[in-house]
């Protein structure tokens, strides 16, 4: 088995938020790949499934963002899953809008539920890195990703989560790479920001 946690905030007023890209991911794998019906457990909301032939718990941690590695680390400790076998979706600001990168390891960058995760699992669990793009000022960032998603960002935001569904047996089989570049053929990121073309930059 592995788990495959999306971080996000839960409530309705935070469903849009840029914040939330990784419930939206966990939620376009579910409905892709034929999961079974969410529930509550390890603080969180599951649903089990499988991805050509792996058993993959998918997990949406209710534990708002800064607490995430609350809810990861016990589901680990429960199945008693390694950090390699773990794989995180969440928001990236220092990759540009559309853009898909996979790290194993490393710092938070200042991402706190990347932060969260590694106090209770280590440092050494996958991430699936999916950039919403930079305000252009520290202090802009909290509003920046707890604002919704513009309506122009809803191409390359779509595309990119049906890609990061549609080639999951990938990460699955632990091909990150690969994982990674297939994501970025189906889902190509825009070449400028959405916002600057919707205001005919």
């Amino acid at each position: 088995m592995i788990i495959i946690a999306g971080l996000g905030n839960p409530g309705a007023k935070y469903e849009k938020n840029r914040h939330n890209i990784g419930f939206m991911a966990v939620d376009e794998i579910a409905s892709r790949w034929r999961f079974g019906p969410e529930r509550a457990k390890f603080q969180s909301i599951v649903s089990e499934g499988e991805v050509e032939g792996t058993n993959v718990l998918l997990m949406k941690p209710q534990t708002y963002m800064n607490e995430s590695g609350r809810a990861v680390g016990e589901a680990a400790r429960f199945y008693k899953i390694k950090p390699s076998e773990i794989i995180i979706f969440h928001d990236e600001i220092d990759l540009a809008p559309g853009r898909f990168r996979m790290k194993t390891g490393g710092g938070a960058a200042g991402q706190n539920g990347v932060r969260s995760l590694i106090s209770h699992l280590g440092a050494d669990f996958r991430r699936a890195r999916m950039g919403i793009g930079h305000p252009g000022e520290p202090q802009l960032v909290h509003a920046h990703v707890l604002g919704d998603f513009h309506k122009a960002d809803k191409p390359w935001l779509d595309a990119m989560l049906q890609a990061c569904a549609d080639a999951l047996p990938f990460a699955v089989n632990g091909e990150d790479e690969r994982y990674q570049g297939e994501v970025m053929r189906l889902a190509p990121a825009p070449k400028f920001s959405p916002r600057q073309a919707a205001r005919g930059e």
